[in-house]
């Protein structure tokens, strides 16, 4: 079989190149509409509704409300005016999400490892951070670019030979580690330090980031090599928010000289 193998890499690969900027700067390749992720992320949440019960406790569910709405506020004008819904979920993962449509779900067994409203709101701020910077549309894209790449420089490399296969089973996964799980570590990266900035300007102690996540780690950390994770390991997201607590500190510390600090429980 005659297959050159920089050949196959060029057709099943494509150079992806910034159409749009994050708010970090960062160029990002996010080709849907975002009216299209808005109406992906409803459907999302409507399901998730109907499978999840929602929290009867009214006292954890005003704090949670709290948090959300007092980040809600210093978000991008674009984003702080849309018609948000908070959901607390009856649920012991320790997790929260935020979806596009304007979706936020929280659920309780993360009340548990959070210990106070800065930690949730580092947290929820990290997950809405992922809306404002349209980390679902780039993942979305970025998947079906890699896709159909891989699928024409298939269609393109010839006859299909067991030679063929082993490439494209080899460019699949070269794809996958050199392409979408390094987009989403970055994704998971940017939503630390963007949620980090928007719980200082809402008056949440930034130091707060660090602490949840050395709770985080001691409860284990992740056995996946960060290579293969599509989260940077828990002392990498520490190292990196520690060296941005000067900036946001001094955002916070004036509004607590002011009194204007965030005071949801």
């Amino acid at each position: 079989m005659k297959i050159s193998f920089k050949a196959a890499l060029a057709a099943a690969l494509v150079v992806i190149v910034g159409c749009s900027s994050s708010p970090t700067g960062r160029k990002q390749f996010a080709v849907l509409p975002d009216s299209q992720m808005d109406e992906m992320g409803v459907q999302s949440f409507t399901e998730m509704k109907k499978e999840i019960p929602a929290s009867s406790d009214t006292k954890l569910g005003k704090q949670v409300q709290c948090v959300a709405d007092t980040l809600i506020a210093v978000l991008p004008e674009k984003y702080r005016n849309q018609a948000w819904e908070v959901v607390l979920f009856n649920d012991e993962q320790v997790n929260a999400f935020a979806l596009p449509g304007y979706k936020v779900g929280v659920y309780t067994g993360l009340l548990n490892l959070a210990e106070n409203q800065s930690q949730l709101a580092a947290v929820v701020g990290h997950e809405l951070a992922h809306v404002i910077a349209r980390h679902g549309n780039e993942r979305v894209s970025t998947q079906l670019a890699t896709s159909q790449a891989l699928s024409l420089g298939y269609q393109l490399s010839g006859e299909e030979t067991p030679e063929k296969i082993a490439i494209f089973q080899a460019l699949g996964i070269g794809a996958q580690v050199g392409i979408i799980l390094p987009f989403s570590r970055a994704h998971e990266s940017e939503a630390d330090l963007l949620g980090l900035e928007y719980m200082a300007k809402a008056g949440f102690d930034p130091r707060e980031s660090v602490a949840l996540w050395r709770n985080m780690s001691a409860g284990g950390e992740s056995k996946t090599p960060e290579l293969l994770s599509t989260h940077p390991a828990n002392t990498t997201r520490i190292k990196d928010l520690e060296a941005n607590l000067p900036k946001n500190l001094a955002i916070y510390e004036p509004l607590v000289a002011q009194n204007k600090q965030a005071k949801c429980y």
